[in-house]
């Protein structure tokens, strides 16, 4: 029974990682590594195989690591960038769930990667010991089977499996390809059409650009929220408001929203936190940094920021509204704590109630952010005050749809309620939501609108060809969505 749980435990950390186990497989690894077991003097073999379990057992771990990051993220775990997200990770279970709750995932996933390894380990060992103790049998199991497996690959037959093999190789040429990704970013950021462009932005003078994020509003959202953005489109046209509306491809799905934010802002794509640190360690022009300097006040609303955050002096921030300075006085509900129509009317007040500046506005909507805890009804603006009336209005119900509905909604309220002959709005999305919500194969496309009164405005974008609306249809344009920022300075300037 032990031999075969083992032997079990083994093929499995050598299959699973590429193929699953549904069939028969003969991973080529077993075979290399009982020959060179047969070959060692019998003082190396209980070390050697000591070391090749430990190794076999960090795959596996890399391996379970890659499924949750493609079921969560649409893409396979990078061993050097995605450490340095472990603590926002553990930020958003301890925001969501509390700190119990985020000690207690931090511990199993640790206590679940030592088992694995430990398991995979005791595994190889048991089965080299009976390796070394059967030794001709063994040879000629390895002889018999080599050229089977051999036939089997020339044939393309699924028996032959190389899966340990090719994940670590993959997890190689990943680490490679982002050294060398590096050298190409630094270049792609020095290249700025647009840095010494005189009069950039003046076809937007006097105007309140606002820029509206909606959390995880993809384009698999158009369909349950379709009668919303009907209803919206309807009442923005009463309040004589017209919109265009098509799609940008994320470079992120799942989650990672900061690097969304950056790629749009800045231009360049921005799919990893190795090009984010480059990105905030330069001296790229963003959207936000040329409103500032053609004389817009430039606002980040942040409601999800809730400590220091040091990249705000790149982006060109006149001043952040984090999480304490909208002061918010409703429940805590856990990382999207603050209602986003209670978001929208902290930056009216504070930014838009009485005469001001022209103002370029980045707002950040998380209601919709997974796991939905709190989506609120949309209230009557004059009675938000500092958010304690939420203490007595109970939650709909937490899921996907509805939680982007609501994010919708209070927007097109907001614009209705307090928009002017001077407003343009950008309503947009980050990233799709994770596979679980969308399944998996689908795209990183995600909707963006322009609303507006000003028809000047909209002339400027007709050759965009956007559907008329707040819903883009299906076939509407698809730009990266780092293609944004150059095409709106090249509208709206001259």
């Amino acid at each position: 029974m032990r031999t075969a749980v083992a032997a079990l435990v083994v093929l499995a950390a050598l299959v699973v990682p590429r193929e699953p186990l549904g069939v028969l497989r003969l991973p080529v690894e077993g075979l290399l590594g009982v020959a060179l077991l047969l070959l060692l003097p019998a003082r190396a073999v209980r070390p050697a195989a000591t070391a090749a379990g430990v190794a076999l057992g960090a795959v596996a771990v890399v391996a379970a690591l890659d499924a949750g990051f493609r079921a969560v993220l649409a893409r396979p775990f990078d061993p050097l960038l995605d450490a340095t997200s472990v603590g926002a990770g553990v930020e958003f279970v301890a925001g969501s769930s509390g700190t119990a709750a985020a000690v207690a995932a931090v511990a199993g996933v640790v206590v679940a990667a030592l088992a694995l390894v430990v398991g995979v380990t005791l595994s190889v060992r048991h089965l080299a010991r009976l390796a070394v103790a059967h030794r001709r049998g063994a040879a000629r199991a390895v002889a018999v089977l080599t050229p089977v497996w051999l036939a089997c690959a020339l044939l393309g037959a699924p028996v032959a499996s190389a899966g340990a093999a090719l994940l670590v190789r993959d997890h190689a040429v990943q680490v490679g390809d982002g050294l060398a990704d590096a050298e190409a970013f630094a270049a792609e950021l020095a290249a700025d059409p647009f840095r010494d462009t005189g009069g950039l932005l003046d076809a937007l003078a006097g105007k309140d650009v606002v820029v509206a994020f909606v959390e995880s509003y993809g384009r698999d959202a158009l369909e349950p929220v379709g009668p919303h953005l009907a209803a919206g489109t309807a009442g923005l046209d009463a309040a004589g408001y017209a919109s265009r509306s098509g799609f940008l491809t994320s470079p992120v799905v799942g989650g990672n929203s900061w690097l969304a934010h950056a790629t749009f802002l800045s231009g360049v794509r921005v799919h990893d936190q190795r090009r984010y640190a480059a990105l905030v360690g330069s001296d790229r022009m963003t959207l936000t940094s040329a409103f500032g300097d053609a004389g817009w006040r430039t606002v980040g609303v942040m409601p999800g920021t809730t400590r220091e955050w040091p990249e705000a002096a790149f982006y060109g921030y006149d001043t952040v509204q984090d999480h304490a300075a909208l002061a918010y006085r409703g429940p805590d509900h856990g990382w999207a704590t603050v209602p986003d129509q209670y978001t929208l009317a902290a930056f009216q007040r504070a930014e838009r109630a009485g005469p001001h500046a022209p103002l370029m506005a980045e707002i950040a909507l998380v209601s919709s952010h997974a796991p939905w805890a709190y989506v609120p009804p949309v209230l009557d603006w004059a009675t938000l005050g500092d958010g304690s009336v939420y203490h007595d209005v109970p939650p709909g119900p937490a899921e996907y749809a509805g939680s982007i509905a609501y994010s919708l909604d209070s927007v097109v309220s907001w614009v209705q309620a307090y928009g002017d002959d001077d407003l343009v709005l950008l309503l947009l999305g980050d990233h799709q939501p994770s596979a679980a919500v969308t399944g998996v194969g689908e795209t990183a496309d995600v909707p963006i609108s322009v609303v507006t009164r000003d028809a000047a405005v909209l002339g400027r974008i007709a050759s965009w060809g956007w559907t008329p609306g707040l819903r883009p249809d299906p076939a509407a344009p698809v730009w990266p969505m780092e293609a944004f920022r150059d095409r709106f300075l090249a509208a709206f300037t001259g």
